[in-house]
């Protein structure tokens, strides 16, 4: 398949696109995610930056992630065009041809590493780089199509940008900025892999080999739980390290429980092996009766709690961080 194939919307393109549909080429919700975690990295460096240049850096991390999420619609429209999830992004829904995505998505790219580089430092653009080729060739070109491992390798695109926030501020990433880097690389898989055990009819249609297609359901909620064991442990580790403080460890500590709790019992669970054939005809995170009997909400609830634990986890660690500038601040 070429990318121009993957590229064209069968929707009526005749009516020109709006701002807001560009913008939703970038992904805005995961745009955000970029954004506060990079910004955590950056400050959680504790290293003197001009504000002006904190916000450029910010700035750049949240355009490149614009860029990698335009890359990412135009070469998968044809996918997105069958999911319940996903068709009613701008390509597949024929707001904006699959061209224009992927010139948009190249132009930003460009503009965001070198800026980057020009005005911080080129390590933390080499970084911004890394990670948009990552997540638009070798996981979206590659992985996603050819691997139920898609979402754990793949993930490492998502986990960089407090690296690259923290390099933005010192010019380079020790042990805590990989800290925060593998936090969301194990949090990835249980993640998704909840969400994919009450999608999985939608998954299996669009031909994306998610673990619950490729291995079945039963390991699917296996795996779930494994991952689950290592990330929480991990989470708790920047307290060690002096990374986290007092707050963070009681969050982490507190959440990951309940993490453990949720994952444990969506092991326990039958959730998607009554997959609901009518998924595409009903809202997206809905849960029918057979399959609520069967465990699909205990996926559900994980999959909520997943946001939710990541969020308070990047927030402490980000008010801990101010906290501590400030506390130096005084001192000087």
């Amino acid at each position: 398949m070429t990318p121009e194939t993957a590229s064209t919307p069968t929707a009526d393109t005749s009516q020109a696109a709006r701002w807001q549909d560009y913008f939703q080429l970038m992904k805005p919700r995961v745009m955000s995610l970029v954004v506060f975690t990079g910004l955590t990295g950056l400050l959680a460096a504790r290293a003197p930056i001009h504000p002006i240049l904190g916000a450029v850096a910010v700035l750049c991390i949240a355009i490149g992630a614009g860029a990698s999420g335009a890359l990412n619609m135009w070469y998968d429209a044809d996918i997105d065009q069958q999911m319940r999830r996903t068709r009613g992004r701008p390509v597949p829904a024929g707001k904006v041809k699959g061209e224009e995505a992927a010139s948009l998505g190249v132009v930003l790219s460009l503009l965001s590493v070198m800026f980057l580089g020009f005005a911080i430092n080129w390590f933390a653009a080499g970084l911004l780089a890394f990670t948009i080729v990552f997540y638009a060739v070798v996981y979206t070109m590659w992985l996603k199509r050819w691997t139920a491992q898609n979402i754990v390798i793949g993930g490492l695109a998502g986990a960089l940008p407090p690296a690259i926030g923290w390099a933005a501020a010192t010019g380079h990433a020790p042990l805590n900025a990989w800290l925060m880097v593998a936090i969301i690389f194990f949090w990835t898989p249980p993640h998704f892999w909840a969400l994919s055990l009450y999608v999985t009819t939608d998954y299996a249609k669009a031909g994306v080999p998610m673990l619950p297609v490729v291995k079945g359901a039963r390991e699917t909620r296996k795996q779930i739980l494994l991952y689950s064991l290592v990330f929480v442990p991990i989470c708790l580790a920047p307290v060690l390290t002096g990374l986290g403080g007092p707050f963070y460890l009681a969050v982490a500590a507190l959440g990951g429980a309940v993490f453990l709790l949720l994952a444990a019992r969506v092991f326990a669970s039958k959730a998607g092996d009554a997959a609901d054939p009518r998924v595409a005809d009903r809202a997206l995170y809905e849960v029918t009766e057979d399959e609520r009997a069967a465990g699909a909400k205990a996926a559900r609830n994980l999959f909520a709690f997943s946001i939710l634990y990541l969020f308070a986890l990047f927030a402490a660690l980000l008010g801990e961080a101010v906290m501590g500038v400030r506390a130096l601040e005084l001192l000087k």
